[in-house]
């Protein structure tokens, strides 16, 4: 994530992403309005999204991204239970959720500047199967679109993505 925010220029913040109800200055504002939230969790608090103007992105995106790697790489922060927002979740749902919220919108934020990034299979392998026994509910609570079918022997990220209703083929 942390590269792709590094690769965007000021002239691909209007650019149409994959999550379709978002350009990339759309989807750098949720990011911001999220990341406290997502911070929050780490440390089984109940952090309300906080909607802000995407002035200064690249450094607000850069501390929120090293609170949340802070919290969320303490082992603690996978146990028991946390909130999202206001809703109580098992912490390792959370953690999941969170992962997933870096590396979907890291792919989201990529594709619409022109970007490759590369995610390790350690990441990439867990983080499908918490999307696969996610996707459902995911999709009732409007989180993610309707699955994108995706051939079954195709690389992980695609098959995950596929799950969250994005085409792992988008281009702009």
């Amino acid at each position: 994530m942390r590269a792709v925010l590094r690769g965007i220029t000021d002239d691909q913040l209007a650019a149409p992403t994959p999550c379709a109800e978002f350009d990339v200055r759309a989807l750098l504002a949720h990011l911001l309005t999220w990341g406290p939230t997502l911070v929050g969790s780490a440390y089984g608090r109940a952090v309300p999204p906080a909607p802000g103007a995407c002035g200064d992105w690249r450094d607000g995106l850069e501390r929120q991204l090293d609170a949340v790697i802070a919290g969320w790489s303490r082992p603690e922060a996978w146990l028991g239970t946390t909130s999202m927002a206001t809703i109580e979740l098992p912490a390792a749902t959370v953690g999941g959720m969170v992962v997933g919220e870096l590396v979907v919108h890291g792919w989201d934020l990529a594709r619409a500047t022109d970007q490759w990034p590369v995610w390790p299979s350690t990441v990439l392998e867990p983080l499908h199967e918490e999307i696969a026994r996610t996707a459902v509910q995911g999709r009732e609570m409007h989180v993610y679109g309707p699955e994108v079918p995706v051939s079954a022997d195709a690389p992980t990220l695609d098959r995950l993505l596929g799950l969250t209703g994005r085409d792992p083929q988008w281009k702009p």
